[in-house]
């Protein structure tokens, strides 16, 4: 046995993982020490046990995790992007798969045969042992509150006893791994309120539950987006909270681990789409995948430049009698994309938490018009001020260079007001698209990355010759 062997040995406590132990278990792979590998696997969290499994080859990893402890397994499985979970089982006994599954909670045993083939989901779910469960889930949208939730939840009557109560938490402790609070219900299983498992333990136990229990309690049918889950969750401090149908009839409970996925999911994909990058993208992706991810972004990023390209043709001629204006083009592209993506992240952002509502659209604009307007004049100002003072330095050492750039007063003036108006348009485009996405249902992400930056680089140019056109051509 190796050192490191040894040394995850001494302890049975989950080991984190770090490049030490990984690099480990590629070295017995290597030697087709499957045997050791597995040992150095054994003493590591489920979780961690995935994140290897993701780094290394299909063979290698399809192999090792179908030959872990049954449970062990199942919680890797759990833990793997789903796409990739898919086809480390496409090739696995339904029987095997079924085992695995059956380790699982109902809402994760429904994300992994959510991406397996047709034919392989419908013979697992013949012999699974929750499979009415699992198969209700299916049916949820995969980004709804059913879709995230799990069935296995513990109630009680609000006639109970404590005492009773708690020894229906025993009944159903091998099935319920995550259990914070024992929803109450009534007869025909509708929602009435809940019990802590603390105010459970410190209650007599000849106490009535009706009388101990909390009735302000908060809940969502299963049509509900996730993100609104997750926002309720966050905001009235909730570990769980209770699923109904439509006759608010307790059907299961999205719980915090679950939440944090959510958060997790949600904040990559707004920050890929932040980067202009369309869809989720993942380490174990095809080439070709990521590709088609990104490259609609790219193109409408080279369409933008093309009529950006088109605006400074269409002013060739101003630029040919003041070449100078030429040097000002990338500073007012870059202030009036930075200012859009600024302006469309924070709306996106408060939308995304529920801090801004598409409604009080107007409210909203005036506060970014405000932020534009004094972001411009400090901008503006210091515009103005680089302006001469460049000028100044340059007629000092290249008196030939005042022949380039008559009346630097007026082109300092022109290029001030130029930035203050571009800041202020970008910001309020910036924050205006987002806004209007949202009321028509489309993600609001959409709007920051490549399109604010490509339309407001346009839109920057047109102000900035049309101003000078205006202000400084005809004195110069």
């Amino acid at each position: 046995m190796s050192t490191l062997s040894a040394r995850l040995n001494e302890n049975s406590a989950p080991r984190e993982l770090d490049e030490v132990i990984a690099q480990e278990v590629e070295l017995r792979l290597e030697e087709n020490d499957f045997a050791a590998a597995l040992d150095l696997l054994q003493q590591l969290h489920p979780a961690d046990i995935a994140r290897l499994v993701t780094e290394l080859g299909r063979d290698h990893a399809a192999s090792l995790t179908l030959a872990l402890p049954t449970i062990t397994g199942a919680n890797v499985l759990a833990e793997l992007d789903e796409a990739f979970c898919a086809d480390l089982l496409s090739e696995v006994s339904t029987e095997r798969i079924t085992a695995l599954l059956n380790e699982l909670e109902s809402d994760d045993a429904a994300d992994v045969l959510s991406n397996l083939d047709e034919t392989v989901r419908q013979r697992v779910l013949r012999v699974l042992e929750d499979r009415e469960s699992v198969k209700g889930l299916l049916e949820y949208g995969e980004e709804t509150a059913g879709g995230i939730m799990a069935t296995e939840v513990v109630s009680a009557l609000a006639n109970w006893t404590v005492a009773e109560a708690t020894e229906e938490i025993r009944r159903n402790a091998e099935n319920t791994q995550d259990l914070y609070v024992v929803f109450v219900i009534d007869e025909a299983k509708k929602l009435k309120g809940f019990v802590t498992i603390r105010r459970l333990l410190l209650s007599p136990s000849d106490a009535v539950i009706g009388d101990v229990m909390r009735t302000d309690i908060r809940y969502v049918t299963a049509e509900v987006d996730q993100e609104e889950v997750v926002r309720i969750m966050e905001r009235y401090d909730l570990v769980s909270l209770a699923v109904v149908d439509d006759n608010r009839r307790l059907i299961g409970h999205v719980t915090i681990d679950d939440a944090v996925d959510v958060i997790r999911e949600e904040a990559e994909e707004d920050y890929l789409r932040l980067s202009g990058i369309t869809g989720d993208e993942d380490q174990t992706d095809t080439v070709f995948s990521i590709t088609r991810g990104r490259l609609p972004w790219l193109l409408l990023g080279m369409v933008g430049a093309v009529f950006a390209g088109s605006v400074i043709g269409v002013y060739e001629e101003n630029i040919r009698r003041a070449s100078v204006l030429a040097a000002f083009i990338p500073v007012v592209m870059a202030m009036a994309g930075n200012a859009g993506i600024q302006s469309s992240a924070i709306i996106v952002q408060g939308l995304a938490s529920g801090e801004v509502w598409s409604v009080n659209m107007l409210r909203r604009m005036g506060k970014e018009v405000y932020v534009a307007i004094a972001n411009g004049l400090a901008l503006a100002a210091v515009m103005i001020v680089a302006v001469l003072v460049v000028f100044g330095w340059m007629a000092s050492i290249w008196p030939s260079f005042v022949i380039q750039a008559p009346d630097p007063w007026r082109l300092a003036a022109t290029a001030g007001l130029s930035l203050f108006v571009v800041v202020i348009l970008a910001a309020v485009i910036g924050a205006t698209i987002p806004l209007m996405l949202d009321r028509i249902g489309v993600d609001p992400a959409l709007a920051t990355g490549p399109f604010i930056t490509t339309s407001n680089d346009i839109i920057g140019l047109l102000v900035f010759f049309m101003l000078a056109a205006v202000l400084y051509l005809p004195f110069i």
